[in-house]
């Protein structure tokens, strides 16, 4: 049994409890939320958080999982119990989402693979959705909860009945408005109102006796009454019991549905009751999502070792205040079952001690915690706690009195499957004997094998914990320099308490300060000063590995960058030498050209002395200037060969650009209207294409085999002979085209949200759509926009229809948003 009684309240629990029942839906879920207990049993607890722990992987990963709509039908229920009784239209809408919603669920996990959430499927198993049941219902009642009129044939007789009545009571009541108008009796702008169920025509007081009729209401300046033609009387009172035969009829519907349904009510309620035992599992899946909590590695036995663990209540509260919680590493093993943290005031050593207690009893009402996966905890049979101030004036306790009654109490019934938390140990009295008590109550805790985390100031405890077998002391980290807590825990060794350090922040005078030390005695300020100089040691050489790390991973990140540059510069050389062997081939044929030219010019010559000479010279030079390249200089002149190549590729593209502009101009064609059949371009872009169909304000453009809806005003018309040859030019840059179309299929999206858009802005989104979609061959597309009133459904249902390669346009299966989505298929 966990102490003390109020353990969830001083854990900060029943915070966590509130928070999490905040994502239920149903009031069966918040029922089960706040039904939730503290549980010994290793199996019950394992059930409890796989589940939780497999639906949130299923909310993080699945789409289709049908996550909203959760109701509760349980209570007008068991009302059917009772012969005679029925569900109201309302009480049968809520049964049948609610019995839709469990159908989708059971549906979606029979189609996972075998072994994928196992424990989900196991709780699954016994229920049982009669299709018979849905079907009943769906011919029954509409979506808005009202029973149709083809519900029974008598329904359909009355209403249509009703309908027709209503219409000659219209027809009636206008006629005798009109004359009543015509003869002054009623005003001209006057209508056709209703009070208490019946058609009225407002008529000034003074006029009400010159229409015999009978007065229903009048105005609150009694300047206007409201009169019911005696002509209509008899027609309203037949309308009004088609009312009564309706009414009768829907109860008769009603009841006979009850009496179809109650063979069923076992499954029924055992379905009703699933959904709100899964609304329970899916608000703590989704407050494990929102705060980073996980399943841990359970063992079924007492232990805990604690990896990157947080304070939920805290990490929320300091990320309202733009600030990081630092997280808590602690482990407690059978040889270290106790740990002993020492520390300055507000430096974090309650916050571990709650952290500690609250994961582990989180843990033990099936939630799951916030730290690493890699966590390992066990279940403890009982938790005890001592936080906070326990004085009692009416039970005449004191602070140290109810202190001392805890310990007893712990010393009692403490033992090996015990989780003991205790904060500042042995305070509340005279130090010298609370410290000493303190320590006998803590050696007596070790021999029972008592798991636990205490804090304390007492140097005595810090001492005994140096020596002692069974117990640890930590210490939290304080920042010397800057006279700041670090909120970081060290374990191996105690901790000052700093309280000069920090009496001098807080601005206490020097000399006063320096009075207290003296009055402390040497031996204590020698004790604190050794701690801080271990406490500022420990964190120089912390600081200085890190620093090392740092360093370390900065140098390999260095040299993994140099080498990936050496591997780019070795490319790049390979390249140069490739280009400049390729020009020096070049070379050689030219040179070839021209011994050759030489060799005719001589033949020409027949032999004259002058010509042959000045030939022979000229194909020397050319040959020693061949054979004088050098390895040595063979760098520097690929470097002057590249050079040469850039200038040629620069001046070949100013030719063309001075050809391009001086060039005769294409004939203009861009004021012409457009029509089927004329080549056209994108406004500001390079696409081009033809017109197969045009309308007065769009058109539908082939870009080769695909074929889009655009806008007439973002096209213009261009001739046939610049078609062309931007199309030769498009055919030598396959490469670029392919991979913007591989890149489109990448990034395409098969579902579109359009909820909340107007009609023209849905419309334009779901071109763009429909366009990418033909574009890179995808198969179907989703459409999400809602059910509401359909308007935006059936305008964009009637541009689907005007598009062609579309092969069918249908709602989505019911259990993944029925009408809401639109699924569009594509030949």
């Amino acid at each position: 049994m966990n102490y003390p009684s109020n353990i969830e309240q001083k854990l900060a629990f029943d915070r966590i409890r509130e928070w999490a029942s905040s994502y239920c839906a149903t009031g069966a879920g918040r029922q089960k939320m706040a039904e939730v207990a503290f549980s010994v049993s290793f199996d019950e607890v394992q059930w409890r958080l796989s589940l939780t722990d497999e639906l949130r992987t299923c909310l993080l990963l699945e789409n289709a999982f049908p996550h909203d709509g959760y109701v509760d039908a349980t209570p007008f229920l068991k009302k059917l119990r009772i012969e005679g009784l029925y569900l109201e239209a309302t009480e049968l809408l809520t049964l049948k989402q609610a019995l839709e919603i469990v159908h989708g669920i059971v549906r979606f996990f029979e189609k996972t693979k075998e072994g994928q959430y196992p424990s989900l499927k196991k709780l699954l198993t016994p229920v049982v959705v009669y299709p018979a049941v849905l079907q009943r219902m769906d011919a029954i009642i509409n979506k808005h909860g009202a029973i149709k009129d083809n519900a029974s044939p008598e329904l359909l007789r009355v209403r249509r009945a009703m309908a027709d009545k209503q219409a000659q009571v219209t027809r009636r009541m206008q006629t005798i408005l009109k004359t009543a108008q015509a003869e002054g009796l009623a005003d001209e702008n006057a209508s056709v109102s209703i009070r208490d169920g019946r058609a009225v025509i407002p008529v000034p007081a003074g006029y009400k006796r010159k229409i015999k009729g009978l007065v229903y209401d009048e105005s609150a300046s009694g300047k206007t009454v409201f009169l019911e033609p005696l002509e209509v009387v008899e027609l309203n009172n037949e309308l009004k019991e088609l009312g009564y035969a309706e009414q009768r009829e829907m109860t008769v519907i009603l009841r006979a549905f009850a009496e179809f349904l109650r063979p069923y009510l076992d499954e029924v309620m055992a379905a009703a009751d699933l959904l709100g035992e899964m609304d329970f599992i899916r608000a703590k899946a989704q407050w494990a999502i929102q705060t980073n909590a996980v399943k841990p590695i359970m063992y079924d036995a007492p232990h805990t070792c604690l990896w990157k663990a947080r304070h939920p209540l805290l990490e929320q509260t300091l990320k309202k205040e733009g600030k990081t919680i630092v997280p808590l590493d602690l482990q407690l093993t059978p040889e270290k079952h106790i740990l002993l943290i020492s520390g300055p005031n507000a430096g974090g050593k309650s916050v571990c001690l709650k952290t500690v207690g609250l994961l582990q009893y989180m843990l033990q009402c099936g939630f799951p915690v916030t730290a690493s996966e890699n966590s390992e905890m066990g279940l403890f049979r009982e938790l005890f706690i001592d936080i906070g101030d326990e004085q009692s004036i009416d039970n005449d306790l004191s602070t140290y009195s109810s202190r001392l009654l805890n310990m007893k109490y712990f010393v009692q019934h403490a033992g090996a499957s015990t989780l003991l938390l205790i904060d500042e140990f042995g305070s509340g009295t005279e130090p010298t004997a609370g410290g000493a008590i303190a320590e006998a109550v803590l050696d007596r805790l070790i021999k029972q094998q008592v798991f636990g985390v205490i804090t304390t100031h007492y140097t005595n405890l810090k001492y005994y914990a140096t020596s002692a077998d069974g117990i640890l002391n930590g210490a939290m980290q304080f920042d010397v320099q800057q006279i700041r807590p670090l909120f970081r825990l060290e374990t191996g060794a105690p901790s000052s308490s700093f309280a000069f350090e920090l009496a001098h922040k807080m601005g206490l005078p020097e000399d006063l300060v320096k009075e207290a030390e003296a009055k402390a005695g040497t031996q204590y300020v020698n004790i604190e000063k050794n701690l801080r100089n271990i406490a500022r040691d420990k964190r120089y050489w912390e600081e200085k590995r890190q620093r090392i790390r740092q360093t370390d991973k900065y140098l390999e990140d260095v040299t993994s960058r140099y080498q990936s540059e050496l591997s780019e510069l070795q490319k790049i050389r390979k390249q140069i030498i490739q280009e400049a062997k390729n020009e020096a081939r070049q070379l050689l044929a030219e040179a070839n050209k021209r011994i050759e030219h030489t060799i005719f010019e001589i033949r020409e010559a027949q032999a004259e002395k002058e010509r042959t000479k000045a030939a022979r010279q000229r194909v020397e030079e050319l040959k020693q200037q061949l054979q004088t390249d050098t390895q040595a200089d063979a760098d520097a002149r690929i470097a002057r060969k590249m050079e040469q190549l850039r200038q040629r590729q620069e001046r070949r593209a100013q030719r063309k650009k001075d050809k391009t502009a001086g060039g005769i101009e294409a004939e203009s064609v861009a004021e012409q209207p457009l029509q089927s059949g004329n080549k056209v371009r994108l406004q500001g872009q390079d696409v081009i294409g033809e017109i197969t169909r045009i309308s007065a304000t769009t058109a539908t453009v082939g870009y080769g085999n695909v074929f889009i809806n655009v806008p007439l005003a973002s096209l213009e018309r261009i001739s046939g002979n610049e078609f062309r040859k931007i199309q030769k030019a498009r055919t030598t840059m396959p490469t670029a085209s392919s991979y913007n179309l591989s890149q489109r299929k990448l990034h395409f999206k098969t579902t579109l949200d359009v909820r909340g858009q107007r009609a023209d802005e849905a419309l334009d989104n779901v071109m763009q759509l429909i366009d990418e979609a033909l574009m890179v061959g995808a198969g179907e597309v989703k459409i999400l926009h809602g059910k509401g009133n359909g308007i935006l459904k059936e305008e964009i249902r009637k541009w689907l229809k005007t598009v062609g390669g579309i092969a069918s346009i249908a709602d989505e299966q019911v259990e993944f948003g029925g009408s809401g989505i639109t699924v569009v298929r594509f030949t």
